[in-house]
């Protein structure tokens, strides 16, 4: 009955969220038209629900050959790869917004692990991947949350961008995606998506650890 009502939801609200946001969408697409490289959206390849590879819907806010340059599929801090347009559209989380089409087709849902790159998931240990591979992947989700500032994490850190990743990262992400896999619901589902919205308009705040205060603990955060 969740998986139920978790698919009615998710077609229900992408398609709500579609319609009051397309009239963003039309500057949106000129503006990246007319400047970059001229590409409106960018499409990756990602690791979907039983290992089904899906191709992942955002605005372009990097150079289209990134994932082959320096950093690959990770992204830094002032990443020299991310478009000036996409700056913006990253902060704002605008980019995101056309993987609600990846939701209405089933591809994803709203909430659940963020469907990661086949270069990424081989990062997580043989445990999480079977544990990821086993759920739909979803546009937010508690990693997505406690990880949202990801970028300038992995900036400030000593070690390099992919060490960092595998070492730090990677683990924690994986301890976030099985304490959801344990209290997914209605309730832990709504829950997340009210602290996404909470905390795209309040960026510096901890609510995420002040409502599931519960969630496994890392030295990166202070909670």
């Amino acid at each position: 009955m969740y998986l139920f009502i978790k698919r009615v939801f998710d077609i229900l609200f992408s398609s709500i969220v579609l319609i009051i946001v397309f009239p963003i969408f039309l500057p949106v697409m000129i503006l990246l038209r007319l400047t970059g490289e001229g590409k409106i959206f960018y499409i990756q390849q990602r690791v979907g629900k039983g290992m089904k590879p899906f191709g992942l819907i955002k605005f372009a806010t990097m150079l289209e050959n990134s994932s082959n340059m320096a950093g690959g599929d990770i992204t830094t801090g002032d990443d020299p790869r991310v478009l000036k347009v996409g700056k913006f559209l990253r902060k704002t989380k605008l980019n995101e917004f056309p993987q609600f089409i990846n939701i209405l087709k089933g591809d994803m849902s709203v909430v659940g692990p963020r469907p990661t790159t086949f270069r990424n998931y081989s990062y997580y240990s043989e445990s999480i991947q079977s544990l990821i591979k086993g759920l739909k992947p979803g546009l937010t989700g508690i990693g997505s949350i406690v990880f949202r500032d990801e970028e300038s994490f992995i900036k400030d850190s000593k070690k390099d961008a992919v060490s960092f990743y595998k070492d730090d990262i990677a683990p924690y992400k994986g301890e976030l995606e099985l304490w959801y896999s344990k209290h997914r619901g209605i309730l832990t589902d709504f829950l997340i998506i009210f602290t996404t919205a909470y905390v795209v308009i309040f960026p510096k705040s901890e609510i995420v650890h002040d409502l599931f205060k519960d969630l496994p603990k890392h030295n990166l955060f202070k909670k």
